[in-house]
């Protein structure tokens, strides 16, 4: 129960937000009547001749956008301080519930336009895929038959069935016992025989959790339907338990992976694990999906994740002190560290003991940044270790400068026009316009794309400049514009390397599978747990990319065959199989590097 004082102060608290709410509802209904009245607004601005009428109308348009968007912001504190109410007057806040009829909402995804001028993909028949495992003959009652009916063959009919049955097998073991030497000597159960369970179980428990996404439970229900039984310990055991060969089988195709192209795909999806924020991270390209979850995000954590979860080493070289000038670390502690000896490397305790010697009062944030400067030299030095040249991502700080070369996602940038809701239909206009532009503009590099020339890229590349220094008075887009020519070099590095994707949707979808497995799941519980679902993660997903059945992947495994291929060897054989078909076709042989120009005289 709460006291008289704290009841009081409740209270008061409960009555000011009443008070905020109320003049957040006037301030709504003025809102709301004028953008009824500017929607209604149609002015022909190219009809005014006066320039000054012509910029004070432009000015008050640019005023009604900003009082728009505040709208939307108070609308949404508004709720917010309602639920808040609720929640202190220990009810709830507004539930999530969906209505019968969809009311109108805005769709920021870019789809529709990347897919713009793409042709429908054929449907391929099934009936090749198809495995015959018996043939059965259907005759015609003989009885039905007219005198003149001859035979003219037999008309193919494919019905796909499963048959499900246990095969539960009782293993005699001969025993043998030596008197002589007081030893008892026993036969091996067959490879992948133990734990009371057989391969298939395993497997099919396996592809259940990470292919077919099904809760544990749902899994128990399965197997104890078709007549096996088993404990939830079992089955979690079978899941996380005994698993190294797999684990191993994901470093060596991440490995693999890394190695296959220049450039690499990442992005990160939030996880929970014992009831706390994790991030999982989604490394790709068109050979392989890799997933990590970590507790952070940061640089350091990602170049642990590139090294293989190995420990992270720092080295002082010749590109340390650009790297921390672009960190932004303070002159005098770069000056303090160029004292130190270079090209050696150091762990971690080491350098935090060179830097408490030299830099003694340093503070937490620029002694971050000089260790993140420190890790980037010594992953940049390796030769031993396939060095990511060039990540494709959205902005996000974290993904910065742990690559040679960005490469940013246009879908991402171009999802950023579509947010923006101007109440001006005169803007609304200038808008469409603009985002026209931007997709014609994104369909003539994936043309660039299929034939590149250092003549197209020239002329590419003015035409970047030509349209993102675009004006169209509407403040909010010339902004936004103004944003977009400021990543020209990331976003235009398809120009130099014409292999590189144009968007990370690859990516997206990686980590959308993370996202669907935690509706699911919910969350790990163990280090053991989190470890196991990234690293079957990793196999059936990269499995899916080379064209592998993902359960006879794991029975293989599972069964001690390995009559299969490893994921890593196959990465690599196809790797070459690409290599050889561009070499063989003229189409294909390019230049990885079309040159430098223009823009990329900066990079």
């Amino acid at each position: 129960m709460f006291d008289k004082t704290h009841t009081e102060q409740l209270e008061k608290h409960i009555e000011q937000l009443e008070v905020r709410i109320k003049q957040l509802q006037e301030e709504n209904k003025v809102n709301l009547k004028q953008k009824s009245a500017l929607e209604q607004l149609n002015i022909n601005l190219e009809g005014i001749a006066d320039k000054k009428i012509k910029e004070a109308i432009l000015g008050l348009f640019n005023i009604i956008e900003q009082q728009a968007g505040t709208n939307r912001k108070l609308q949404q504190e508004n709720q917010r301080l309602r639920d808040e109410i609720n929640r202190l007057k220990g009810e709830q806040g507004k539930p999530d519930i969906k209505p019968n009829k969809k009311k109108p909402t805005y769709d920021f995804s870019s789809e529709k336009e990347r897919k713009k001028n793409q042709s429908k993909q054929k449907r391929k028949s099934k009936k090749d895929k198809i495995k015959i495992d018996r043939t059965e003959k259907c005759r015609v009652d003989r009885d039905i038959l007219p005198p003149d009916a001859e035979f003219k063959g037999y008309e193919k009919v494919i019905v796909r069935d499963l048959k499900i049955e246990t095969d539960n097998i009782e293993f005699q073991k001969e025993v043998f016992y030596s008197p002589s030497q007081k030893k008892t000597y026993a036969a091996k159960l067959p490879q992948g025989y133990g734990g009371g369970h057989g391969p298939t179980v395993k497997a099919l428990s396996i592809i259940m959790k990470n292919v077919c996404n099904m809760s544990e439970p749902n899994i128990l229900d399965f197997l104890h339907n078709v007549n096996i039984p088993i404990s939830a310990g079992g089955l979690s055991n079978i899941l996380i338990k005994n698993i190294e060969r797999f684990h191993q089988e994901k470093d060596e195709l991440f490995r693999a992976g890394l190695e296959s192209t220049d450039y690499q795909q990442i992005d990160d999806t939030s996880a929970r694990v014992r009831g706390k924020n994790y991030k999982t991270h989604i490394l790709n390209n068109p050979f392989y999906t890799a997933y990590f979850t970590t507790e952070k995000k940061d640089r350091l954590t990602i170049l642990k994740i590139l090294l293989g979860g190995k420990e992270l080493k720092y080295s002082i070289n010749e590109g340390t002190f650009g790297l921390l000038e672009r960190l932004r670390v303070s002159k005098k502690y770069i000056e303090k560290l160029k004292e130190l000896e270079v090209d050696k490397e150091l762990w971690k305790p080491e350098v935090e003991k060179l830097l408490l010697e030299h830099i003694p009062k340093l503070k937490e944030r620029p002694k971050t940044r000089i260790l993140e400067a420190l890790a980037i030299s010594y992953y940049h030095s390796l030769t031993d270790y396939p060095v990511v040249k060039i990540f494709v991502c959205d902005n996000a700080p974290q993904f910065k400068l742990l690559a040679k070369e960005l490469a940013l996602c246009w879908v991402h940038d171009g999802r950023h026009y579509k947010k923006l809701q101007p109440v001006v239909p005169y803007y609304a206009k200038k808008l469409e316009e603009f985002r026209t532009r931007f997709w014609a503009y994104y369909h003539k590099l994936l043309e660039y794309k299929s034939d590149p020339t250092q003549e197209k890229a020239e002329l590419l590349s003015d035409e970047f400049d030509k349209l993102f220094s675009s004006k169209t008075r509407y403040g909010q887009l010339d902004d936004r514009i103004s944003k977009t020519k400021a990543k020209e070099e990331c976003l235009l590095l398809v120009l130099k390397y014409p292999e590189l994707p144009l968007h990370n949707n690859d990516s997206e979808l990686g980590a959308r599978v993370a996202v669907r497995k935690r509706d699911v799941s919910l969350h790990t519980m163990t280090e053991e747990g989190t470890k196991a679902n990234d690293t079957f993660l990793t196999i059936t997903q990269t499995c899916k990319k080379l064209g592998i059945n993902a359960y006879d992947y794991i029975f293989d495994r599972v069964s001690k065959s390995f009559k299969l291929p490893s994921l890593a060897q196959t990465i690599r054989t196809k790797v070459i199989e690409e290599r050889v078909i561009k070499s063989m076709d003229p189409s294909q042989n390019r230049l990885t590097d079309i040159g430098t120009y223009a823009v990329f005289n900066k990079c």
